[in-house]
Parts: structure tokens; C-alpha cells; sequence
């Protein structure tokens, strides 16, 4: 940190800029003038922005502050970011059993089959893990998902696919107007 007096082979202008500056008023240094000044400021920038109407209309006017007097809990963050985000919190064995449910579903918007292969064998990881890992706290629920076969899913990927894609061919031939008739007397002639 340098010092602000004067060195002896400074000139007199440079010295003057080493040192804090004053108000020649009052004798303090111009930050402290400054700060004294900050609260008028924020006073004159809230006043200007209720004029302008800032504060109309905001979320929550009128009543009471949620959690106001309660004792003070150091988790109430991840509780409102769950409530706000709807974040489920569930036991392994329950979100196992939600993953299986949605998992024909995943799969079905995957184009690749090497990723529903990677996919699947991902699920059976997860379940080898949750079967092998001993529960912590108190116990819930036995994790009863089993895990899938890759070959089988797989397989019925594909069945699922190819019917998808036959129906999307049907509507599509449904939708399409029919060819117009040509008149009999017009068979044989090319268009």
C-alpha cells in the first residue's frame, strides 16, 4: 500500500494527486461527502420511482409477508426452490419404480438404436446400484424394479417404431385427396 505523503522528489502537483481529495467546506475527504450524501440520493431515486408508479401493482401488496415471525429455519431456501420448481423428492425405490414407468416413453423418442441400448443398460445400472446400496435413515420402501432385458426392449423398440411409423403413413395417405377420375373417353391416353 503506497503512502500518501509527499516524497521528497515529488513536485507539488503530483503530491496533490497522491492525497485523498478535500472539501475545502467542511475539511472532510470528498468519499465522506459522498456517503453523507447517499442516503438523500436513495431517498430522491424511491420517491421518483413511486411518482412514476414503480410500485403499483407488485406481487404480494396488501399482504402479509409469508414466514414473518416464525422461528428462522436454515433450510427455507431448498423449500421454497422445491415448491417454486415442483422438485419431487422421492426414496430410490420409488423414483426407480417412476423411471420404469416412463422409460418405454423415453425410449420411444430416441432415433438411434445404440442409444436405447445405452439407455437401458443406464436403467439397469441404476437398479443394480439401488439393489446393492444399504438404505440410509429411516427405511423406506424395497426397491422391487427389476432390471430389463437390453435384446427385449430393444426389440420392442423397433415393433413400436415400425408401427408408429406405418400409422403416420396411413394418416398421411388418408389426408392426401384422392386422384381425380379421368373421363372414359380419356383411359388409354397419357396425361
Amino acid at each position: 500500500m503506497s503512502d500518501p505523503s509527499p516524497q521528497p522528489d515529488e513536485t507539488g502537483d503530483e503530491a496533490a494527486r497522491r492525497m485523498p481529495a478535500r472539501d475545502d467546506r467542511t475539511g472532510r475527504s470528498a468519499a465522506a461527502a459522498r456517503i453523507a450524501q447517499q442516503a438523500t440520493w436513495v431517498d430522491l431515486q424511491v420517491r421518483q420511482a413511486m411518482e412514476r408508479g414503480d410500485f403499483d401493482n407488485l406481487p404480494g401488496q396488501g399482504k402479509p409477508i409469508e414466514g414473518l415471525g416464525t422461528e428462522h429455519d436454515p433450510d427455507w431456501w431448498v423449500k421454497k426452490l422445491v415448491e417454486r420448481e415442483n422438485i419431487a423428492i422421492l426414496p430410490p425405490a420409488l423414483a426407480l419404480r417412476k423411471e420404469d414407468a416412463e422409460l418405454d416413453g423415453r425410449l420411444d423418442r430416441i432415433n438411434v438404436e445404440t442409444e436405447v441400448r445405452r439407455e437401458v443398460e443406464d436403467f439397469n445400472a441404476r437398479v443394480r446400484k439401488a439393489i446393492y446400496t444399504p438404505p440410509t435413515g429411516p427405511s423406506g420402501p424395497p426397491v422391487i424394479t427389476r432390471q430389463r432385458d437390453v435384446d427385449a426392449e430393444v426389440e420392442a423398440w423397433r415393433e413400436r417404431r415400425t408401427a408408429r411409423i406405418e400409422a403416420q403413413r396411413a394418416a398421411r395417405a388418408a389426408s392426401q385427396p384422392a386422384p381425380a377420375k379421368r373421363p372414359w373417353w380419356r383411359l388409354g391416353r397419357p396425361r
